[in-house]
């Protein structure tokens, strides 16, 4: 079930440009020839579905520093036996990564991102992560056992350090938010 719903989800979904449009290609070709190509045991790479959370304004978003890569990044990860959509797999990730009560996600992604993990359980695997935009009612969140950290950043002012993949994430969250 969740294999399909990602099928139809990048099948539907309009590439916002040519880099984007190759990774949907590349996306829906795994996903062609790897029936388990949702699970982390999918190699050498495998879907992960991730959540930009922004607040109720759309001016300012959650970030996990993460445990293992010690970098700011938006929350998500793995898909699970229980997920039957990927927006609803990056919805659960952001709960359990953040605590929020009440979250609403974007049933199209906002952009995907194919990266290679060089630290962790699928350190040497690529994830083929599809993000998604989610809206929080409430900024009380609470730090997982996954972060070192979690903390509000606006959307145009993420910390120096960021990754330029959360970057561009982000200019895209305020660009759908803003410039719909």
């Amino acid at each position: 079930m969740l294999h399909g719903d990602a099928v139809e989800v990048l099948e539907g979904w309009r590439a916002p440009d040519a880099e984007q449009e190759e990774l949907r290609a590349h996306y829906l070709r795994h996903l062609a020839t790897h029936p388990d190509g949702m699970w982390r045991s999918c190699r050498p790479e495998h879907v992960t579905a991730s959540a930009l959370v922004v607040d109720g304004t759309g001016q300012n978003t959650l970030l996990t520093l993460h445990k293992t890569v010690g970098r700011w990044l938006q929350l998500g990860g793995h898909c699970e036996p229980g997920d039957t959509t990927l927006s609803g797999a990056a919805l659960r990730e952001a709960a359990e990564e953040s605590g929020l009560p009440g979250l609403t996600v974007s049933r199209e992604p906002l952009q995907l991102s194919r990266h290679l993990l060089h630290a962790g359980g699928c350190a040497g695997a690529y994830h083929l992560d599809v993000q998604f935009l989610v809206t929080a009612t409430t900024t009380e969140y609470v730090v997982s056992d996954e972060s070192d950290d979690l903390a509000w950043f606006p959307l145009n002012a993420l910390p120096a350090d960021t990754d330029t993949s959360v970057q561009a994430l982000a200019t895209r969250a305020h660009q759908q938010i803003f410039q719909p």
